[in-house]
């Protein structure tokens, strides 16, 4: 796809097809849907952070509300090397001489209507987010120094960031973070609903391997550890890959398991039957 602004041709990117499912916490869609409703012809969608431990489906929930929305989502992996011009438009060198201009995922859902999820953004320096600063408040627009261009937000576009809580991120420099608001955050779900992720992320297991993952992923919940769904899907999963190349059954598998993915440590949370 290919669309001119200001005398510029901008390529752009695809959205991105994603095979997830939300499963319980609704509360937290709730929020999210909310922070982005246009309520009067001088509003404008907020901005919202995602908060949480690595794992908890932060990522999942923002896909989920855009396609709920009806609209195509982009998503963008934020790192420590993430440039400016990775966030906006990439000159990229095309045959004798001449350049193209690649648009972002996240301009790309800018000019289209879509929404744009900036996955682990506090992973990005402060010189990055300066980029975007422009877009976070009502002049929602950018401006690429590459290009020569100045871009705006459609008024369907959204956007949504995503943000660990551990030790290998940045603090967001404060005139960001008052423009990324509300903050809302994900949490560890509760029993029945970590069973049904488990089981739409699992359809071909037996319910004695899922509710085993769910006893150990509960019990590790309650002593605060970081353990999370995707910990237990990796567990379950690699478990029922034992049995097929062992014969074995799958819930005798399962220490085995605990300790390939989490470690030695994880095994205090086994459940006994």
């Amino acid at each position: 796809m290919k669309v001119v602004i200001e005398g510029v041709e901008l390529h752009l990117a695809h959205p991105d097809e994603l095979a997830v499912t939300w499963v319980g916490q609704e509360e937290a869609m709730r929020q999210l849907m909310a922070s982005w409703m246009v309520i009067d012809e001088r509003d404008v969608p907020m901005n919202p952070r995602l908060l949480g431990k690595p794992g908890v489906g932060k990522t999942t929930m923002a896909y989920a509300a855009g396609k709920r929305l009806g609209r195509e989502v982009y998503i963008t992996q934020a790192t420590v090397d993430t440039r400016p011009e990775d966030l906006l438009i990439t000159p990229v060198i095309e045959g004798a001489a001449q350049l193209k201009y690649v648009a972002s995922p996240l301009v790309t859902a800018m000019i289209r209507g879509g929404v744009a999820i900036l996955d682990e953004g506090n992973r990005m320096s402060e010189k990055s987010w300066a980029s975007l600063a422009p877009l976070l408040d009502s002049r929602r627009y950018v401006e690429s120094i590459v290009a020569g261009i100045k871009i705006k937000a459609h008024p369907n576009f959204r956007l949504v960031a995503t943000m660990n809580e551990d030790s290998s991120t940045f603090d967001l420099p404060e005139y960001i973070h008052s423009r990324l608001q509300p903050q809302i955050l994900i949490d560890f779900p509760e029993r029945e609903e970590e069973l049904a992720i488990l089981r739409e992320n699992l359809p071909f297991s037996s319910d004695d391997v899922l509710i085993y993952v769910t006893d150990f992923l509960q019990q590790a919940h309650a002593s605060d550890e970081s353990y999370t769904v995707r910990d237990g899907v990796n567990i379950a999963r690699y478990a029922l890959k034992l049995q097929r190349e062992t014969g074995q059954p799958a819930k005798l598998l399962m220490a085995l398991a605990v300790r390939a993915i989490l470690g030695e440590e994880a095994q205090r949370y086994g459940v006994r039957r």
